[in-house]
């Protein structure tokens, strides 16, 4: 698949986890919830940190260090200290397989 990166299978990634897949440098955080697959790019816009790893409420991740959160469906921030929305990218699966790629 040119171009896409290849993230894990369906029964790596249940529901409520999250898996991180490298694009070159980018790193990026796909994120099953109730069964829907999101990716985002894995760094808080406030300060730099990684949010795979951070709480998730409903469709939102909060970043360990500062408590920013972003709408994993979107990448806006949904409360402070962060202002800057975070890149999301597609995710798609075939036979099974979760792939992403950063489209940027």
């Amino acid at each position: 698949m040119d171009g896409w990166i290849l993230v894990g299978t369906r029964s790596e990634l249940l529901p409520g986890e999250f898996r991180v897949a490298w694009d070159g440098d980018t790193a990026i955080a796909v994120y099953n919830i109730d069964g829907d697959l999101y990716a985002i790019e894995d760094v808080c816009t406030h300060d730099g940190g990684e949010l795979a790893g951070g709480p998730v409420i409903g469709h939102e991740v909060e970043c360990v260090r500062h408590g920013a959160r972003f709408d994993v469906r979107t990448g806006e921030v949904t409360c402070p200290p962060a202002y800057e929305p975070v890149a999301t990218f597609p995710v798609k699966e075939d036979n099974g397989a979760i792939w992403t790629r950063d489209d940027r």
